[in-house]
C-alpha cells in the first residue's frame, strides 16, 4: 500500500523536473539564438537600452508590431526565429555543422533567387548591403586604372553606400569587429568619390526618365574619357521605389564601353522575381541583394551574385584590402583571391540567413499569378487612400519597366513601396505639410504602445513604416516622406487564408487611420 501510494508522487516529481529542465534548456537555447543574431555585423546591430538595434528591432519576434516598413528593414518572424533556433541547436551540439550548413545555404540561395538559371554564377556572402557595395567596387578594380562609381542620389540608397563606393570605411567598426577610422581609405590610395544622379526634383516630383538616363550616360562618358574605369550602379529599386538608370541605358553603355565599364545592380530591396534577376546576370551585371527587406528576414544578411564573366575575371583578384570586412568562408569554395583572408566563421550571419531563407522558401512556393493578384489588390487600395485623403500626399513613383514586365504573373512590375508626405489642416481650411521633425516623431510614435493606447481606433496594434526620407522643401518647410510597404511575408500570410488579402488591406488602412489621429494630436 505504501509503495503504491508513493509511486505516483515520485513519478510526478521526476516528470515535473524533466519538463522544467526541458523548458529551461529551450529558454537557454533561444537566449543563445537571440544573442547570436546580434553578432557578426557592425554597430547598427548593437542593442540599445530598449533592447532594439538601430532599425528599431529586437532579435526576437515582435508579434504586436504590424510591419509595413520593409523598405528600411524587417524584424525577425516567429517562423524565422524558430528556423534560426533549430540551426543554433545543431551548432551547439556539433560546431563543425557550420560548414555543411553554409554550403546548403549557398545552394538554396542560388536556387531560390533564380541565379542557378545562369550556370557559373558565384555567390559571396556579407553582413550588409553596404559591405556588398564595398566588395563590388573592389572587384571592379581589375586593371591599374582608377575606378569611379556613378550612382543614384544618396537619399535614395543606403546612408553608407557613397562611402563604400568611394573605397573608404563607412563606420567606426566593421562587420568583422575591427575598429577603423570612418572616412579613411581601405587602402593606402584614397578612392574616388562617387558621382550621384538625382531622380527627383526638390519638391519630390519625378525627373523625366530620359533626362535621368542622359545624366547617367554623360557621367559614365566623362569617367571613361578621363582614362578611368566606371562602376555603374543600377538601383532596382531605391528607397522610394524607383529604378534608375533604366536597364536599356545600362546595356547600351556596357556595349559602348565593354572594357571600361562594370555594371552593378543594387537589388538590396530584393523586390524582383527570379526571372528578372536571371536576366540581369545573363547581361553580365553583378547583383547585390539582402534577405532583410522585402523577403522579411532579420537585418544584416546580404549576398553578392557574380555572373560567370565577372566571376572568371575577378577570381584571382587579391582581396587583402577587404580583410576587415570579410572572411574566406564568405567567398565561393576554392576562390583564389580569398586565400589571403582569415578563415573566420560568422555564426550570426549564418543564423540570419537561415531565418531569411525560411521566409523566402515559403514565398517561392506561391504561384506568381497569386503573388501578382495580391500585390495588385493591396497596391490599388493603398494608392486610392493616398489619392483621396487630404492628410496624405503620395510621392509619384514611375512604373517599373523590366524585361519581363509583360509576362503573365510578372509580380515585380507592381509597385510595393508607397512614399508619402503628411499634412494637417489649418484653421483657415488649408493644409500645411508636416516638417521632417514632426514626421520623424510620428514615425516613432506609431511603434510606441504607451502612445497608441490612448488613441480610440479599431485596433491596438503598433505599426512599423519605412523610415522618413528627406524630400526637400514645401512652403519653406523641410519635409520627409514616410513609406508604406508590402513584403513577402504579407503574401505568404494571405495565401494561408481566404480573408488574407482583406486583412492585409484592412491593416494598411488602420495604419493610415492611426497616423491621421496622431497628426491631430500634434501641438498647433
Amino acid at each position: 500500500m505504501h509503495a503504491t501510494a508513493t509511486h505516483p508522487k515520485k513519478s510526478h516529481v521526476h516528470a515535473t523536473g524533466a519538463v522544467a529542465a526541458c523548458v529551461t534548456s529551450r529558454q537557454q537555447l533561444e537566449v543563445a539564438t537571440a544573442q547570436a543574431l546580434t553578432q557578426g555585423g557592425d554597430a547598427r546591430l548593437e542593442l540599445g537600452s530598449a533592447g532594439l538595434n538601430q532599425y528599431g528591432f529586437a532579435p526576437r519576434p515582435d508579434l504586436g508590431l504590424v510591419a509595413f516598413g520593409s523598405s528600411t528593414a524587417s524584424g525577425i518572424s516567429e517562423a524565422g526565429f524558430q528556423a534560426a533556433t533549430a540551426l543554433q541547436a545543431r551548432l551547439q551540439v556539433q560546431p563543425s555543422h557550420y560548414h555543411p550548413a553554409l554550403a546548403r545555404q549557398r545552394q538554396e540561395l542560388l536556387m531560390l533567387t533564380g541565379a542557378d538559371r545562369v550556370p557559373g554564377t558565384e555567390l559571396v556572402l556579407a553582413a550588409s548591403g553596404t559591405d556588398l557595395h564595398l566588395f563590388a567596387m573592389h572587384l571592379a578594380q581589375e586593371t591599374d586604372a582608377a575606378v569611379q562609381a556613378v550612382m543614384v542620389e544618396p537619399s535614395e540608397t543606403g546612408s553608407g553606400v557613397p562611402a563604400a563606393l568611394g573605397s573608404v570605411h563607412f563606420a567606426h567598426c566593421t562587420s568583422q569587429g575591427q575598429a577603423v577610422e570612418a572616412g579613411a581609405g581601405i587602402t593606402a590610395t584614397p578612392g574616388l568619390a562617387a558621382t550621384a544622379v538625382r531622380l527627383r526634383h526638390d519638391d519630390g516630383t519625378l525627373r523625366d526618365r530620359a533626362a535621368v538616363d542622359a545624366d547617367f550616360t554623360v557621367s559614365v562618358q566623362r569617367i571613361v574619357q578621363a582614362g578611368q574605369h566606371c562602376l555603374l550602379v543600377l538601383t532596382d529599386v531605391s528607397k522610394t521605389g524607383l529604378l534608375a538608370p533604366s536597364a536599356a541605358c545600362a546595356c547600351q553603355l556596357q556595349q559602348l564601353y565593354p572594357n571600361q565599364l562594370t555594371v552593378l545592380v543594387d537589388a538590396c530591396q530584393f523586390r524582383m522575381s527570379p526571372a528578372t534577376l536571371a536576366t540581369y546576370l545573363a547581361q553580365d551585371f553583378m547583383v547585390t541583394l539582402t534577405g532583410s527587406k522585402f523577403v522579411g528576414g532579420p537585418a544584416f544578411c546580404g549576398a553578392l551574385l557574380l555572373p560567370p564573366g565577372v566571376a572568371q575575371r575577378t577570381a584571382k583578384h587579391a582581396l587583402h584590402a577587404l580583410q576587415d570586412y570579410t572572411s574566406r568562408l564568405d567567398w565561393p569554395p576554392q576562390w583564389p583571391g580569398a586565400a589571403c583572408l582569415p578563415d573566420k566563421p560568422n555564426p550570426g550571419l549564418l543564423l540570419r540567413w537561415e531565418a531569411a531563407l525560411a521566409e523566402l522558401r515559403q514565398f517561392r512556393s506561391i504561384p506568381d499569378v497569386h503573388i501578382q493578384n495580391f500585390l495588385q489588390v493591396w497596391a490599388q487600395a493603398v494608392a486610392t487612400r493616398l489619392a483621396t485623403d487630404p492628410t496624405f500626399e503620395a510621392l509619384p513613383v514611375a512604373p517599373l519597366q523590366r524585361a519581363n514586365s509583360d509576362a503573365p504573373g510578372a509580380w515585380d512590375a507592381v509597385q510595393t513601396i508607397f512614399p508619402f508626405l503628411l499634412h494637417r489642416q489649418t484653421r483657415i481650411g488649408q493644409r500645411r505639410p508636416l516638417s521632417t521633425a514632426e514626421t520623424t516623431l510620428l514615425y516613432h510614435q506609431l511603434r510606441e504602445p504607451q502612445i497608441l493606447a490612448t488613441i480610440q481606433t479599431q485596433t491596438s496594434s503598433r505599426f512599423q513604416l519605412g523610415q522618413p526620407v528627406r524630400r526637400g522643401h514645401r512652403d519653406g518647410i523641410a519635409v520627409s516622406a514616410l513609406r508604406l510597404c508590402v513584403g513577402a511575408r504579407w503574401v505568404t500570410q494571405a495565401a494561408q487564408s481566404s480573408q488574407g488579402v482583406a486583412v492585409a488591406v484592412m491593416q494598411a488602412m488602420q495604419a493610415f487611420d492611426k497616423l491621421a489621429e496622431l497628426i491631430e494630436r500634434l501641438p498647433p
